[in-house]
C-alpha cells in the first residue's frame, strides 16, 4: 500500500484553494521525510512511547506510595467482575460512535458538502485510534485530513466543524456533570464539587462569549491586522466551520449530543455494576464522573489522557463517594480498557481496512 505524499495531497486541492494557501500538511509527516510517517512507525517514536510510560510510571508509583491502595488484591476484583455487565459496558461505549459520526455528518452538510453518516463515523472511529496512541490531540487533524483526501472538503472547513463540535462538547459536559451533581450532592456539597461547578461555570462562560466575539468581530479584527489575504480566506472558511449550525439543525445537534454524553456516564455506570464490590453512586453520580473523568482527555500532554482520567476517576470516586482506593482505581482501570485499549485493538483493524486511510481521493462528495 503506497502512503500519500503532499504532492498527492497537492493535485487533490482544486487551484483555487491551492492559491489561497489551503495546503497542510499529513499530520503525521516528520519534517525530514517527504513521505508520511506511518502508524506504526509513529508508535516507536520515543516521543510516543514515553507519552505512554510516563504517566503509567507515575500512577504506578502514586499507588505504591500512598496508603490504602493494595495493589496485590486489583488482579482478583477485576477478574471477578461480570462479563455481563462489562459487554453491555462495551456496547453503550460503541453505540455512541455512530452518534457522533451523525452530529458529524450534519456539521459537515451544514458547509456544503453531502456526508453519508456511515462514512463519517468510519473517519471518526480512525481518528480515535490516532488520538489513543499519539498524544496532542493530533487525531482531529488526522480526521481532517481523511475528509480531504478522500471527500475534497476545504482543510478549515473541517476544521472549523471539529472546533464547534469540541464546544458543543464542553458545554454539554458542564451542564450535564453540573445537573447531575446538584442530584447526587442536593443535602450539601463539598468544597471540592463546589470548585468544580465553578470550574464548570468558567469554561461555559468563556465559550459562550468566545464565540460571540468570533462571529461579531473575528473578522474585522483579522482584516485590520498585517496579515496576507490568504490568511483571511482560510479564517472565512474556518469561521463558515463553526457556524454551520443552523436553526434546522441545532435541535438534533443538542439531542444528539446529550446522548452521546449519556453513553460515557452508563458505560461507566455499567462498569461499577460489573465489579464484585458493593458501590453506590448511581445514574446521577455517574454522569458527575464520567462527564468530570472526560473533560480530563481535553488536556493534550499524553494519548487519550492516560494518567490524567485514571488519577481524576479515583479522586472523585474517593473524596467526593468514599469509595476505597483500591476498587476506585479497580473501577478507572476497567473503565479505561474498554474505552481506551478497546479503541486501539479494534481501531487497528479499522486502520488497517479501511479503504480512506489509502488516501484514494474521491472526485465526488458521498450522496447524503
Amino acid at each position: 500500500m503506497r502512503e500519500v505524499t503532499e504532492s498527492d495531497l497537492r493535485q487533490a486541492i482544486p487551484a483555487e484553494e491551492r492559491a489561497a494557501g489551503e495546503i497542510v500538511d499529513h499530520p503525521m509527516v516528520n519534517e525530514n521525510d517527504e513521505g508520511a510517517v506511518p502508524l506504526g512507525k509513529r508508535l516507536r517514536d520515543p516521543r510516543t512511547i514515553a507519552s505512554f510510560v510516563v504517566p503509567i510510571l507515575v500512577l504506578l508509583l502514586l499507588a505504591v506510595a500512598l496508603p490504602g491502595f493494595k495493589l496485590d488484591e486489583l488482579p482478583g476484583l477485576i477478574s471477578q467482575a461480570n462479563p455481563w455487565w462489562l459487554l453491555a459496558a462495551l456496547g453503550i461505549y460503541y453505540l455512541g460512535f455512530p452518534l457522533r459520526g451523525y452530529r458529524w455528518a450534519l456539521l459537515i452538510r451544514g458547509v456544503g458538502y453531502p456526508l453519508r453518516t456511515r462514512d463519517s463515523t468510519e473517519i471518526i472511529f480512525i481518528s480515535w485510534l490516532v488520538n489513543c496512541v499519539v498524544p496532542a490531540k493530533l487525531g482531529d487533524v488526522y480526521r481532517a485530513y481523511l475528509l480531504r483526501v478522500n471527500y475534497l472538503v476545504a482543510l478549515s472547513k473541517t476544521f472549523g466543524t471539529i472546533f464547534i463540535e469540541r464546544v458543543f462538547d464542553l458545554i454539554a459536559i458542564v451542564v450535564l456533570g453540573m445537573a447531575a451533581g446538584f442530584v447526587s450532592f442536593r443535602n450539601g456539597m463539598s468544597d471540592e464539587v463546589r470548585l468544580i461547578f465553578l470550574i464548570g461555570f468558567i469554561v461555559v462562560a468563556v465559550l459562550v462569549v468566545g464565540l460571540l466575539l468570533v462571529r461579531n468581530f473575528g473578522r474585522q479584527l483579522l482584516v485590520k491586522l498585517p496579515v496576507p489575504k490568504r490568511v483571511v480566506g482560510l479564517y472565512d472558511q474556518f469561521e463558515e466551520g463553526i457556524f454551520s449550525v443552523d436553526r434546522r439543525t441545532l435541535p438534533k445537534i443538542v439531542v444528539v449530543t446529550g446522548l452521546i454524553w449519556t453513553t460515557e456516564a452508563l458505560r461507566l455506570l455499567f462498569v461499577i455494576e460489573a465489579m464484585p464490590f458493593d458501590v453506590q453512586v448511581g445514574i446521577s453520580g455517574a454522569f458527575f464522573v464520567a462527564l468530570i473523568a472526560s473533560l480530563l482527555t481535553a488536556v493534550p500532554l499524553t494519548p487519550a489522557g492516560i494518567g490524567l482520567v485514571e488519577g481524576g476517576i479515583v479522586f472523585i470516586l474517593t473524596s467526593v463517594y468514599q469509595v476505597p482506593q483500591t476498587e476506585a482505581l479497580a473501577i478507572a482501570l476497567v473503565d479505561r480498557a474498554i474505552s481506551v485499549l478497546s479503541i486501539i485493538a479494534f481501531g487497528s483493524i479499522a486502520y488497517v481496512l479501511s479503504s480512506k486511510t489509502k488516501g484514494r481521493t474521491q472526485p465526488e462528495v458521498a450522496t447524503a
